[in-house]
């Protein structure tokens, strides 16, 4: 989420090695985005990783720290990572400068993933990886969209934790305090090298906040795939008591797996803080178990389950 408010057409951040950018057409627009190859083979699957609302795709290649970039770790573990910017951020935000309803932004995302396998190898196929406004993205399209295989979010749920005064201001600025959390947990040069990613919120897109809870309801169990949910130890934005936690996986009852858990030493932008390497780690692993339970891997399909909550250690 923003830090400041440059224009979102601004050139992007520096990258990491390994990390290149690229252009995509889709549905009329054009997207831009990084990606991050396997250095010496194939890739086993395709991880496409979906920024949150105010950012853009560099939130998964945080520059404060070697250690932070989801697409040198997924590509080092043998997956291509593609993080696009959003309609309506980077390349496209000339195009579609109010962007897009998340309706829309699905059926872009779709066509972009169907353009992206007819020019690259994508292996057994896609894995989302999104966090906050790009979780509810990876959810609606997790119920559109037939072909993906698993999908892990973080910094989403299905019911804010705001008042009724609150919700005024989620209509205008998103407040600092409710994205970041405690200062100490993020590298050293954090907030300087965020200047770089955060975009202001398009008009369409903004408008659409105040209406997701009832449209979690209506997709919830339209998701058929894998599902992981990660909720920041700071976490500000959604209510993941579990009470909450419990009326959020009942509704998730065409899944085969649900999985919540708790990242300790993180707030809200958890792939910017000290904790992202462990969180992406968590995150290619439950990929990693997905694609063995699809028959990909030395082990035989594991059990079904569902609603299953594991937090971690503090």
């Amino acid at each position: 989420m923003s830090v400041s408010r440059p224009d979102r057409t601004a050139p992007p951040p520096t990258h990491s090695a390994g990390v290149r950018p690229l252009l995509l057409d889709a549905a009329g627009l054009t997207l831009s985005g990084l990606l991050a190859t396997p250095p010496d083979r194939p890739p086993r699957a395709t991880v496409v990783a979906v920024h949150g609302g105010g950012m853009r795709a560099g939130y998964f290649d945080g520059q404060a720290h070697a250690d932070l970039s989801l697409l040198t770790l997924g590509a080092r573990l043998g997956f291509t990572v593609l993080a696009l910017d959003r309609p309506g951020y980077g390349h496209s935000a000339a195009q579609a400068p109010a962007g897009l309803t998340l309706d829309e932004q699905c059926t872009v995302l779709s066509q972009a993933l169907d353009t992206f396998a007819q020019q690259h190898p994508v292996g057994r196929g896609f894995l989302l990886l999104a966090h906050s406004y790009g979780g509810k993205l990876a959810l609606t399209a997790a119920a559109h969209t037939p072909g993906l295989l698993a999908l892990d979010a973080s910094g989403v749920g299905h019911r804010y934790g705001l008042g009724p005064a609150d919700h005024r201001r989620l209509r205008r600025h998103l407040e600092w305090e409710r994205n970041w959390g405690p200062l100490g947990l993020y590298p050293s040069g954090t907030f300087r090298a965020a200047e770089a990613l955060v975009a202001p919120i398009p008009a369409r897109e903004a408008a659409e906040v105040a209406l997701w809870p009832q449209m979690f309801d209506a997709l919830a169990p339209r998701i058929a795939i894998p599902l992981r949910l990660t909720f920041a130890e700071h976490e500000a934005w959604w209510l993941h008591q579990e009470p909450d936690i419990a009326d959020l996986t009942s509704r998730l009852s065409t899944a085969p797996v649900v999985r919540i858990e708790r990242q300790p030493g993180s707030g809200h932008n958890i792939s910017l803080s000290r904790a992202a390497r462990s969180y992406h780690l968590r995150a290619l692993a439950f990929f990693e178990e997905c694609l063995q339970s699809a028959g990909d891997g030395p082990a035989g399909p594991p059990a079904r389950s569902r609603n299953t909550t594991s937090t971690a250690a503090h």
